[in-house]
């Protein structure tokens, strides 16, 4: 059985597509092709069906798809730990996080954390959008809200609540909601809405509460919907971590202020496997040391 085979099925898999996982590994999508079908006759059974538009992994393929791919990965990290016994810790570490907050609190930090360990090479992935950590390579992540992949090394860095919030020229305009349901005829800034609209599910005086809401601007990126906000664009629901020095400055007032969405945080997580890589817990451990303590 050639264990090279094994990893380019794992990789069509991972990557829903015979192209994709061709870029990603350098290579020709015939050689990635050829090589899935030789592991195929090689089982004596059909992993994947094919057709011109779609790839759907079998019965037998979900089943080998789901055995092979950690044993793929523990060989793979397990490699990679022996070559750094004994070594300073070198080679690539992939970070993702929003360009915003990359900007205002990594930069300086991986300046300081490059000079000291001149060998680590680190590469950011600067997007608004989620990514999925194993399908691309990262091996830390910065994310915010609720959490729910419990495979994930997680460590929090701070709470950070949501509040309504609106420019004063904008209430001043347009006026001051008073009730929770009053905001379904306001101009609401959306992230990241379905169908044009979106669910603000808020805790208040009678508990949880939720209302429906609509507007002229929606985002994937909350620090630009902040912005639209402070322009008087709308009503935002924003995270307290990254507002609070605006409504210190009167700059945003907050709508509603019995009412919030909580459970929140900021978090610093890493996909277990490449968590014990010494590059990748080094750098972990520096940025968790030089962070700011304190982040409004």
């Amino acid at each position: 059985m050639d264990l090279n085979r094994v990893a380019l099925f794992v990789r069509v898999v991972e990557t829903s597509s015979f192209t994709a996982a061709a870029r990603s590994l350098g290579l020709r999508k015939s050689s990635v092709s050829r090589g899935v079908a030789r592991l195929e006759e090689e089982l004596g059974v059909r992993l994947l069906e094919r057709t011109t538009r779609s790839l759907r992994l079998t019965d037998a393929g979900r089943a080998y798809f789901e055995r092979v791919r950690d044993a793929l990965s523990f060989v793979g990290e397990a490699t990679a730990q022996v070559q750094e016994m004994g070594h300073e810790p070198q080679g690539v570490v992939r970070v993702t996080a929003v360009p915003a907050f990359a900007t205002r609190f990594l930069a300086d930090i991986i300046v300081q954390f490059v000079r000291r360990y001149p060998k680590i090479r680190v590469e950011f992935v600067l997007t608004s959008q989620s990514v999925d950590l194993v399908e691309q390579g990262i091996d830390i992540a910065f994310r915010s809200g609720r959490l729910k992949d419990s495979s994930l090394v997680v460590r929090k860095l701070v709470p950070s609540d949501f509040h309504v919030l609106a420019a004063p020229a904008y209430l001043q305009r347009r006026g001051t909601p008073k009730e929770l349901r009053e905001l379904s005829r306001h101009d609401c800034l959306l992230y990241r809405p379905e169908a044009g609209k979106s669910i603000w599910r808020l805790t208040g005086p009678k508990g949880d509460e939720s209302v429906e809401v609509t507007g002229p601007v929606a985002a994937d990126d909350l620090p630009f919907l902040t912005q639209a906000a402070q322009a008087g664009a709308g009503i935002a629901l924003l995270p307290v971590l990254s507002t609070a020095t605006r409504v210190e400055r009167g700059e945003l007032v907050r709508v509603l202020p019995e009412y919030a969405m909580s459970g929140g945080a900021l978090y610093i997580v890493s996909p277990s496997a490449r968590h014990r890589l010494a590059r990748v817990r080094v750098l972990h451990d520096f940025l968790i040391t030089h962070l700011p303590k304190k982040w409004t």
